[in-house]
Parts: C-alpha cells; structure tokens; sequence
C-alpha cells in the first residue's frame, strides 16, 4: 500500500452566481503544499463548460473576466471537471482548504459531487482527509492574537476580512483577486503570515 504524506490542498472556485446549489462552477484552481507550504507537483487549473440548461450570471462574468464564449472553449465538462478535481482533494491524507471554503467552496464541491456522481462527502473525511478554512483561522487569530499581521478596516471602520484586503495590508501580491489561481496563492502566503506571526495558535487550530 502506498503512504501518503501529509499535505495541504489549497483550492479556490470562480462560479457563475453566488448560490453553491443552483449555481455552477467555471474555473477551479489548486495546488499542493507540504506542511511547510512547499508546493508539490504542478498547480492545477481548469476550466468548466456550461450545461445545456443552465444560464450564467452577468454579474459573475464582470467580476471574474471569464466569459461563456471563454469557459467554453478553453474548459472541459463538468464530470470530466469533477473527476480531475475530486482526484486531488480525495489523495489520501490531504487536509483541503481555502478562503471562506467551508461555507462556499465546500458547498459547490459537494454540489457538483452529487450532480456527478461522485460521493459529496468521503473526499473530506476518508483515509485520513480533512477540511479546513483559512477565513475562520484569520478571525480567531484577530480575536486571540492579533500580533504580528497587519487588519485592514472597511469603510465603516470594522476590520475587513476579505482576502484581497489582507493581502494588501500584509504585502502579499494579489493582483487578480477574483481569478481562482490568484486566490489560491495569496491564501498560501497568508498561511505562511499566520503561521510565522503566530505557531503556537496555527499548530493549535490545525489539530
């Protein structure tokens, strides 16, 4: 039997509309990390062809650059889409994460899983898997021990969460927020932020 190491699977989706249900993905980005957020292998990128009966948000084709005329020419369907992602999130021993994924990224996956044919649910807890969210560290790390990482304030004056913002605030290239492979590497080094600023709280939560 072939041991897998530990590693991190840092993903992000672009979707066409805001409801993990009845919206569909894309583009998907992820690449894997040691747990010293090494990257190991290539990154993945890939793009989704849309469904016959579904129509895209507007919105969403503004906010992200990606057009249908560009999902359809540069992306796969959606088993084919699936099936190269549900690969790398159920590599035995892989804690998968992201940016506000447990609430969104977590939920398309699972969607698009059920559409699919694909188990929603092993890819996170089978053979030693996990899932985790960057977006929860942050918050916790700003309540318990703000030291060391710079909070940015909205426009109210309330700490901003967002990870374009954070970025910014700490130095981190993010140029494109809003495409999925951007994402994924702001949401690295952000990691690598918390867990130079502050071990002892990161090794915490990640156990």
């Amino acid at each position: 039997m072939q041991h897998h190491q530990p590693t991190f699977f840092f993903f992000d989706y672009e979707t066409w509309g805001t409801s993990p249900a009845k919206d569909r993905p894309c583009q998907f980005a992820g690449v894997r990390t040691d747990m010293n957020f090494n990257i190991i292998g290539d990154p993945l990128v890939i793009y989704c062809q849309l469904p016959c009966d579904y129509l895209p948000g507007p919105e969403a084709a503004l906010i992200t650059g990606i057009t249908p005329q560009k999902a359809m020419a540069e992306g796969i369907s959606e088993p084919e889409f699936m099936a190269r992602i549900y690969a790398e999130l159920a590599t035995p021993n892989t804690t998968s994460l992201g940016y506000n994924s447990i609430r969104f990224d977590d939920e398309v996956t699972r969607y698009t899983c059920y559409r699919n044919f694909f188990d929603p649910y092993a890819w996170s807890w089978q053979n030693g898997n996990s899932r985790w969210d960057l977006l929860d560290v942050m918050r916790a790390c700003h309540a318990l021990r703000p030291e060391g990482i710079n909070w940015p304030k909205n426009e109210e004056g309330f700490t901003s969460f967002k990870l374009e913002h954070l970025s910014k605030e700490n130095g981190i290239e993010h140029e494109n927020a809003h495409d999925a492979m951007s994402d994924v590497i702001a949401t690295i080094e952000l990691a690598k932020k918390i867990k130079t600023a502050q071990p002892k709280l990161f090794d915490y939560f990640l156990s």
